[in-house]
């Protein structure tokens, strides 16, 4: 009986949850063809259907990394002057499952530095990161929320001073609570308030 295109969906539905627990596990150090098989109870040449070479896994495991992240739960902004903490908020690992995806984000940063087109399309993702911050920060600006200047350099600054915290809160963790985490992000917004005349 021929295949519908329904299996092959729901195949690749468990493909990709095979890749997720391979990469909540091991990182992208530890994604194999030969790694997601065990993980899916399948042999390598079922996985060669959808992945002809480890590279395309890894771009794979990049994309549904990143559906992942957009897909999470966050909390929404009870009003617009609420909006960039929200979004600084939703990228830290304040939660077990930010906590996993943050943690997996950065393992994939060696297999993208060490391959151009995983790296141009990182460059890409934090690219779009930039200018909704970007947006964000334009739009604070114009509320009188945010001191002026470049939207698109605080937002490139935002951006790495979350980044930052994201590493620095998975390496010390008991260091870095979610209380201070968010406490650090208040401090860093109230940095780019203006100044009271």
């Amino acid at each position: 009986m021929a295949r519908t295109k329904g299996d092959h969906d729901a195949r690749r539905r468990e493909v990709s949850e095979a890749v997720w627990r391979v990469l909540d596990a091991h990182g992208f150090g530890g994604l194999t063809l030969r790694a997601v098989a065990a993980e899916l109870g399948a042999t390598t040449g079922l996985l060669t259907h959808y992945f002809t070479t480890k590279r395309d896994l890894v771009a794979y495991a990049l994309d549904l990394l990143e559906q992942r992240t957009l897909d999470r739960p966050r909390e929404t902004a009870p009003d617009e002057s609420a909006a960039l903490r929200v979004a600084l908020l939703g990228v830290l690992p304040l939660t077990a499952e930010a906590a996993t995806s943050n943690r997996i984000w950065v393992s994939s940063w060696d297999p993208a530095l060490a391959d151009a087109g995983l790296s141009r399309d990182h460059a890409r993702r934090y690219a779009r990161s930039r200018d909704r911050l970007r947006d964000l920060v334009a739009a604070g600006q114009r509320r009188g929320d945010l001191a002026a200047g470049d939207p698109a350099d605080i937002a490139a600054g935002a951006q790495a001073f979350v980044l930052g915290l994201v590493v620095q809160s998975l390496f010390e963790p008991a260091a870095f609570p979610a209380r201070r985490q968010v406490a650090l992000v208040d401090g860093y917004l109230r940095s780019l308030s203006p100044m009271p005349r």
